[in-house]
């Protein structure tokens, strides 16, 4: 080809033509031949390859701007779509929960069955609810790093979908946090509650067990006549025993007023098997007041036969004098030494083992009552075998016996065990080791759980001031504002890393509040601290942390973007934190004014005065109508006209160039410009041109620009 001048001539002139348009101008014939070719129609031809790369260059350029342009609004609607998709999931789950923590019901009555309602409870807590926290975190700091690209782009802000702002998630939040602490407090008193009913439904059978036991019978003796066909002495005899017996119903009011006071209280705590105690406590008090009206009844017969007086025995009315007393106190004390207790601290443990110390000192006067009331009962074994009068041994004024010695020193045998008073005295000091071992075991229990307190005290009292101490350290680094932003920056992250590090420590305590829960622990006043508070604080700073770096990021890609020094940035800071009065890292709107008068701004110094200036301003700095202004918001204000930016104008007369300086551009001449995502973005979202002078598959670039920048619909 080097040899050939008029082939090299040819095809340079048809590739000018056909990939540059340049028209062919001259003859290869005749500059190969001629000795002196024309040089005003060379330079003209030379001059067309100048015009037509410098149209290139420019063609080059504004297809660059372009792509920067669609570069920026692609990412900016990536993150629209994903803060959306995140707003939605975590609503949709926290719609999901609220039913379930306003549940106020359980599927049995039992506490096993809220025992197993804490279980789940637990596991929401600790697995279900940490990532959704991480998910709420996540869509607070992608929403403020659009927003903050939004602005520095020159674009509007970013509205998300009704109900799906950050204020709308933070109050449905909110209202889920609310609902657990509702749920919590509930199922801790609903187990407090049927522990409590569990306690008193046992209490109530085994004192109405002992009541039943007592009174059986007792209606069937008052109504018996059998006094009709005694002897007056035997009248007298059984008058003197219906005294005593008056005693003995006496003693026992107590017993049916505890009896009934279990049932009311049963009631008022809704036990499921009330109707069952209701019936027994009804037939019990029924039962009583017959006694009542059959004892009176009973007690005028005998006053009718008064004649019976002078051949009482006295032994055996002074035995049942003194023995249905100390019957009816053994009863007492073995009830006692058999009650079921229940306590929740060493105190009360205490008080129980201080009354059990006092009763055994009470022994001894009982054991001199005792053998007082036998030698009472041997008295009248001796005078009976004295005399040999046989019914002298039955006591016509009481059933209550004592075993006796025979003269051959063999016991008498007594065939009603249950009104043996040597038996159940007997019964009653085999009671009292007994209870020395129950108490001594609940001491052990309640010391136990005296050390779970001290031991979920001592590492919260460790945690709770440490997380104080941090949010105070955090506070503080975002109000000095010392050092660059990158030192701010690298603060926040050591801080991050610290708490990371601490988070044993919670994972310890949540052991040790769950080992508590479970012993059935209920107040601790070793600690001011509770789970809960400790979860609130320990969550609170996690999100401060994640939003500080999120605004000092903002602040460092405005900074970068923006082209500021650190020593503006520091001014800045120091003019918003002086009329931030209350360190709330907001401004209201009058401090706001106040801060804008102090930079030179002209806006109107009297508040309740219409300022457009003014209105203007905040509608810039806070599109969404929050009623503050944040320092990113002010930081972008007050940097933004010192700064090139890109505008809708610019992106019309880029795409001007790329289309020859027509009104529209075709989907070819995009194609050829553009990256080929970009340029299908663009023809997927440009509308076709309807002038005048619209030739087919035309497309209006003016309209697409403008609703780049939210001056029209895209």
């Amino acid at each position: 080809m080097q040899d050939d001048p008029y082939t090299n001539l040819n095809t340079a002139f048809e590739v000018a033509e056909k990939y540059l348009d340049i028209p062919k101008m001259l003859d290869p014939d005749e500059i190969v031949n001629s000795a002196k070719p024309d040089e005003r129609s060379i330079m003209t031809y030379v001059s067309s390859y100048y015009h037509a790369f410098s149209g290139a260059q420019q063609a080059e350029t504004a297809a660059s701007r372009i792509c920067k342009v669609l570069g920026v609004n692609q990412e900016n609607e990536r993150l629209m779509d994903e803060y959306e998709k995140l707003a939605s999931d975590l609503l949709e789950w926290i719609k999901k929960k609220k039913p379930w923590l306003e549940d106020r019901s359980l599927s049995e009555d039992t506490l096993p069955a809220a025992q197993g309602k804490m279980d789940e409870f637990r596991g929401y807590r600790r697995g279900e609810k940490p990532p959704k926290i991480e998910q709420k975190g996540r869509l607070e700091t992608n929403f403020n790093t659009l927003q903050t690209r939004l602005r520095l782009n020159n674009r509007p802000a970013f509205m998300p979908t009704e109900g799906k702002m950050i204020g709308d998630i933070n109050k449905a939040w909110k209202g889920l946090e609310t609902a657990e602490r509702g749920f919590e407090e509930w199922l801790l008193s609903e187990m407090r509650r049927l522990e409590r009913l569990d306690h008193l439904a046992k209490k109530f059978r085994l004192k109405c067990q002992i009541h039943e036991d007592w009174s059986s019978g007792k209606v069937e003796m008052l109504q018996e006549l059998d006094y009709k066909s005694l002897s007056l002495h035997e009248i007298k005899a059984l008058r003197r025993k219906h005294e005593a017996f008056q005693s003995d119903l006496a003693a026992h009011q107590d017993r049916v007023e505890q009896i009934a006071a279990i049932a009311q209280e049963l009631n008022d705590l809704e036990y499921p098997q009330i109707a069952e105690v209701n019936t027994r406590c009804q037939v019990i008090c029924d039962q009583w007041d017959t006694l009542g009206a059959l004892t009176v009844k009973r007690s005028q017969a005998l006053d009718d036969a008064e004649t019976v007086l002078d051949r009482i025995d006295k032994l055996h009315l002074e035995f049942a004098i003194k023995a249905a007393p100390f019957y009816n106190w053994m009863d007492g004390a073995r009830e006692d030494l058999g009650d079921m207790f229940i306590v929740h601290s060493v105190e009360e443990i205490q008080e129980l083992m201080d009354a059990h110390e006092k009763f055994k000192k009470t022994l001894p006067d009982a054991q001199s009552e005792y053998d007082s009331i036998v030698q009472l009962a041997n008295e009248v074994v001796q005078i009976g075998n004295q005399y040999d009068i046989k019914c002298a041994l039955q006591n016509p004024y009481t059933a209550l016996k004592v075993q006796v010695e025979s003269e051959q020193g063999k016991p008498n045998g007594i065939e009603d065990d249950s009104k043996d008073i040597t038996s159940k005295w007997a019964d009653l000091n085999n009671l009292v080791p007994e209870r020395d071992e129950a108490l001594n075991r609940e001491t052990y229990k309640q010391q136990s759980h005296e050390q779970l307190r001290l031991q979920f005290a001592n590492k919260a009292n460790v945690i709770g001031p440490w997380i104080a101490k941090q949010m105070e350290a955090i506070t503080a680094v975002t109000m000095s504002g010392s050092g660059t932003l990158e030192d701010q920056h690298h603060y926040m992250v050591q801080y991050d890393s610290a708490v990371n590090q601490f988070k044993p420590n919670i994972d310890e305590l949540e052991v040790i509040s769950q080992r508590v829960q479970e012993a059935m622990i209920f107040e601790n006043r070793h600690t001011e601290f509770t789970m809960e508070t400790i979860r609130v604080g320990w969550e609170q700073l996690l999100t401060a942390i994640q939003r500080n770096i999120s605004e000092i990021d903002n602040q460092i890609l405005t900074r970068d973007s923006k082209g500021i020094t650190e020593e503006q940035l520091k001014e800045f800071r120091a003019s918003f934190q002086h009329f931030d009065k209350n360190h709330s890292l907001k401004l209201e709107p009058f401090e706001f004014r106040c801060c804008l008068m102090s930079l030179g701004y002209a806006v109107k110094e009297d508040d309740k005065a219409q300022d457009p200036e003014f209105n203007r301003i905040m509608l810039i700095c806070d599109p969404n109508g929050t009623g503050y202004i944040t320092f990113q918001a002010f930081l972008d204000f007050v940097t933004s006209e010192v700064t090139d930016t890109d505008t809708a104008e610019q992106v019309m007369t880029s795409f001007k160039v790329l289309a020859g300086n027509k009104p529209y551009i075709t989907a070819d001449e995009l194609r050829r410009e553009l990256p080929p995502d970009q340029a299908e973005y663009c023809i997927a979202r440009m509308a076709a041109y309807t002038g005048e002078d619209a030739v087919p598959g035309a497309l209006d670039y003016m309209s697409f620009s403008t609703a780049l920048y939210g001056e029209s619909d895209l």
